[in-house]
């Protein structure tokens, strides 16, 4: 029978960055590497529809995400980053030009689902974290991020409204989906 190790087991918090603490750190540099291009894709739209406050947006929205890629990046050695990270450039800013070229509003509730996903993805680390113990600068780092997202989605959440169409529905679920989906890989790949 295998036994089932607690992440928290000492071999997990006597090195600085753990085995899970680079999956993870991995799939927060892919993230915030797909985020970064998700405002460049709704910029680009943007740009090209003439839409000044989407443009804004995008531009405020995807420098506090270009910050967070700097700073993630910090901590991740570059031969334990992602292998993924071209098509997962694409899949983002496919993900931020598609909903634009339908309007703001798709824009918004696009952005409302994935920073959902993001601030789950976040709190796991940060409980983890918080039971485990981990490296010096690391939790705050984690909490800062996360609290960006929250502020991210909740903004989003309220230029959107709360009535979304059955189609605007179904992508932001399957935006939601893709964004697990991708962490799923890039912790791995």
């Amino acid at each position: 029978m295998l036994s089932q190790q607690s992440p928290c087991a000492p071999e997990f918090v006597t090195h600085p960055l753990s085995t899970y603490l680079l999956r993870e750190l991995r799939s927060d540099h892919a993230g915030e590497t797909g985020a970064v291009c998700i405002y460049k894709g709704i910029e680009a739209v943007a740009q090209w529809r003439g839409d000044a406050e989407l443009l804004a947006f995008a531009k405020a929205h995807g420098a506090t995400e270009a910050d967070h890629l700097t700073q993630v990046a910090q901590w991740l050695p570059a031969s334990q980053r992602s292998r993924l990270l071209g098509p997962l450039r694409l899949a983002g800013w496919l993900t931020g030009a598609f909903p634009a070229l339908f309007g703001r509003r798709a824009v918004y509730a696009t952005i409302a689902a994935v920073e959902t996903f993001v601030d789950h993805h976040y709190q796991q680390q940060i409980d983890h974290l918080q039971a485990c113990g981990g490296p010096e600068g690391l939790l705050p780092l984690l909490v800062q991020c996360q609290a960006d997202e929250q502020h991210h989605r909740d903004e989003s959440a309220a230029l959107a409204g709360e009535r979304l169409g059955v189609f605007l529905r179904a992508w932001c679920w399957t935006v939601g989906w893709g964004s697990s989906a991708a962490v799923v890989l890039a912790r791995r790949i």
